[in-house]
């Protein structure tokens, strides 16, 4: 018996072995692995993925993952795990969510690695992340123990000091589950959505812009142009026209700008899919060469299942993508982009069943009068799985008029900034309902700047955006 443990473990040690940058050799058997691997490189960093695979006969309830970094390479921003470092060991540990694994399931994590290094000593559960008994002493800085508190996400980055936010950020992209900018750092966008283009073209002129980017300090503009309602539908060509000068406008004002396919009734996307096309390709054709350029896909479905929204992200996003490579896209989802909460669902239904495409967000719509505690649930669970922006929410109710509920509206300034979640406030008009932030007949003359103009909704968030 003696020689035959000793010709298994010769034969389990030749299977040992790694090829290119993944870590972790051929599992063996009944082991726990972790395996890494590179999603992108851009030289001075990089998007890493660890995949866990429990190879065991049972069931795995938590993990935990340590590695090594070079001296000069660290991590950034992370997702679906907890982390802790000391020195240039890393330790990822499970989230709620992700940390029980039956036999032969896989879970993922990531996180941006700043500089070249490439993880080294990597062990899973205590064990070599390749497979393999566990060492007979210790790495050389211990795991923390389970009860340590883990640290926090890295801040978000700070406002622009003598910059604007396009020249702080640069371009952006998605990283895990959060907006990063060119350096692969969170960032927070705060800013206003104009209300209908078709309604109020007086209220967005040059002072208005202005106002924007130096009072107000915003970093995005959302362009809100209905499909219907008086919209693109009517007179395509002048309403892409007036989207040009309103990109033109902002971009020169170095703030970001998301440009938004504003289709409310019908519900179903696929019904404007044709019209998108039109509208996308030359918008991004125009303006592909921008760094600033985010594309908000499908304002508010509702009335539609999940699937029939992803399928007509699936078919549009290749569109901007022939045109423009790098530009975030923005998907709407279920129930007036409320994540299917108000019909029933929850995040689930996307965060099982995402959109299959990359450097996408999810956006999520609220009205703090109107959308309690389960809506705030509901956002918080979804970012910690999927990419989220808040491209739209007001104070009152989901009428954009009444009473406003600024303490539930502070709750979700409170989470999305815990979580780094961008958001657009609805709107900046002059509009009589109580959510738009000017006094009747501020428009066209103004002013846009401090306060002497606007309503109890807008001093309020002009000083929120304002204040970081």
């Amino acid at each position: 018996m003696a020689k035959v443990r000793i010709l298994l473990a010769a034969l389990l040690a030749l299977g040992v072995g790694a090829t290119g940058i993944v870590l972790a050799a051929p599992a063996q058997a009944a082991a726990v692995t972790a395996t890494f691997s590179k999603v992108q490189d851009w030289g001075s960093g990089y998007e890493a993925k660890m995949t866990i695979t429990n190879g065991t006969g049972s069931t795995v309830n938590g993990w935990t993952v340590a590695f090594d970094l070079p001296a000069g390479s660290g991590v950034g921003s992370y997702w679906d795990a907890l982390l802790t470092s000391s020195g240039n060991r890393h330790t990822f540990r499970n989230r709620e969510y992700n940390g029980t694994l039956a036999a032969g399931a896989s879970t993922t994590f990531g996180w941006i690695g700043r500089g070249s290094g490439v993880p080294a000593g990597c062990t899973v559960n205590g064990a070599p992340c390749g497979g393999g008994p566990a060492p007979t002493t210790p790495p050389p800085t211990s795991v923390p123990p389970t009860s340590a508190p883990p640290t926090s996400a890295p801040p978000t980055t700070p406002p622009p000091t003598g910059g604007t936010p396009v020249a702080t950020n640069g371009q952006l992209r998605v990283c895990g589950t959060k907006l990063c900018n060119q350096r692969g750092t969170p960032v927070q966008l705060r800013g206003m959505s104009t209300h209908g283009i078709q309604w109020f073209p007086n209220c967005y002129s040059s002072a208005a812009f202005d106002a924007l980017a130096t009072d107000w300090r915003a970093d995005v503009v959302r362009i809100s142009m209905y499909v219907q309602e008086g919209g693109y539908e009517t007179n395509p060509r002048l309403f892409t026209d007036r989207v040009h000068s309103y990109i033109e406008q902002v971009s020169a004002r170095g703030m970001y700008v998301i440009v938004d396919w504003h289709m409310l009734d019908p519900g179903d996307p696929n019904y404007n899919l044709s019209r998108a096309r039109t509208f996308f390709t030359e918008i991004a054709q125009r303006h592909a060469g921008k760094p600033n350029i985010i594309y908000e896909v499908a304002n508010e479905p509702s009335g539609v299942s999940w699937s029939s929204i992803k399928s007509y992200a699936e078919q549009i996003i290749p569109v901007i993508r022939a045109q423009d490579p790098d530009g975030v896209v923005l998907v709407g989802t279920r129930a007036w982009s409320s994540l299917g909460v108000s019909e029933g669902s929850n995040e689930n239904e996307v965060a099982n069943n995402q959109v299959n495409a990359t450097n996408i967000m999810y956006t999520f719509h609220f009205y703090a009068a109107s959308h309690g505690q389960n809506y705030l649930d509901t956002l918080s669970r979804a970012a910690d799985r999927i990419p989220m922006f808040v491209t739209e929410f007001g104070t009152q109710t989901s009428s954009g008029d009444g009473t406003n509920d600024f303490n539930r509206a502070q709750q979700y300034l409170n989470l999305m900034a815990t979580k780094q979640i961008s958001w657009v406030n609805w709107n900046f008009s002059d509009d009589s309902r109580t959510g738009a932030v000017f006094t009747t007949g501020t428009c066209p003359n103004g002013p846009y700047a401090g306060t002497s103009r606007l309503k109890p909704a807008g001093t309020w968030i002009r000083d929120r955006i304002r204040n970081r």
